[in-house]
């Protein structure tokens, strides 16, 4: 038996009487021209480790494992389970079905027991309620990764790729973009989906960075832009105060009366240096 053995997506749901799941943010993508143009946007994945969260059905783990990915695909929703592991038996040994909380995952130990040695990228159709959680999470560990290539909100997307001084720009794209490169590489209408959610979906792809933050550099950015976004109408001098406020600004040559959303990614990087060393 195959992968082209299977009946279609939409077919096996019905015949396991599954519904999506809204406290699960579940929306699924069962359209296979459309998970294989994502698989591909994410190429090369021959001979490379994948990690897939929320692989509900399986349409975007099917994509994967044609596309001769190694796929360690985590799910929650032990609905789903049969229909993946009917996946697994078809996919000649290159899918792994883990049941589990992908906030709580260890990564590096998945890759280790599943897929030792291979280049690694995460590849997703996140979950709508914890895309953005699981997004820091693996910026944290973004060296780990060749490329991730991840389908959020359109909203959520957008933030991720926002420049400074847009409504858009925030503590979400500042972390992304001073560890990855980030493009919006592909948008969903609500459409594509069943059921189809109220907003419009995209794919962000985000190529981590050779020379980016190590890790305390990085835990300094997450303090400086909570706290600098966390107040956002106020000026830096008053957001960043508990941090060293205008003599920090100052030290790192901003202006302390700007707002966060007029602050570069350099900059909040400069203000995250200096923190470090205690302005």
């Amino acid at each position: 038996m195959t992968l082209d053995d299977l009946p279609p997506l939409r077919e096996q749901l019905g015949a396991h009487g599954l519904l999506a799941r809204k406290s699960f943010g579940q929306h699924f993508l069962l359209d296979l021209n459309v998970t294989r143009k994502i698989a591909r946007l994410a190429s090369p994945l021959e001979g490379r480790a994948v990690i897939e969260v929320g692989p509900g059905p399986g349409g975007l783990t099917r994509a994967l494992v044609e596309a001769g990915a190694m796929v360690s695909a985590v799910e929650k929703d032990a609905r789903f389970l049969p229909l993946l592991g009917d996946l697994a038996a078809r996919a000649d040994g290159r899918l792994v079905v883990v049941e589990a909380d992908a906030l709580k995952v260890e990564e590096a130990e998945l890759l280790a027991r599943h897929a030792p040695g291979l280049p690694a990228q995460v590849v997703s159709n996140l979950p709508y309620n914890v895309g953005a959680p699981l997004l820091v999470k693996w910026l944290r560990q973004a060296r780990r990764f060749e490329r991730l290539t991840l389908m959020f909100q359109k909203e959520v997307a957008e933030r991720i790729a926002a420049r400074p001084g847009s409504e858009a720009y925030g503590r979400l794209g500042v972390l992304s973009q001073a560890v990855a490169e980030v493009q919006i590489v592909m948008n969903l209408p609500a459409r594509a989906f069943t059921p189809p959610p109220k907003v419009e979906s995209a794919v962000a792809q985000l190529t981590p960075r050779p020379d980016g933050p190590e890790p305390a550099l990085l835990a300094a950015l997450e303090r400086v832009t909570q706290a600098a976004f966390g107040q956002r109408r106020k000026m830096l001098r008053s957001s960043l105060k508990s941090l060293g406020g205008e003599a920090l600004c100052q030290a790192a040559g901003i202006d302390a009366d700007l707002r966060a959303e007029a602050v570069p990614v350099a900059g909040f990087l400069d203000l995250a240096r200096l923190s470090l060393r205690g302005g």
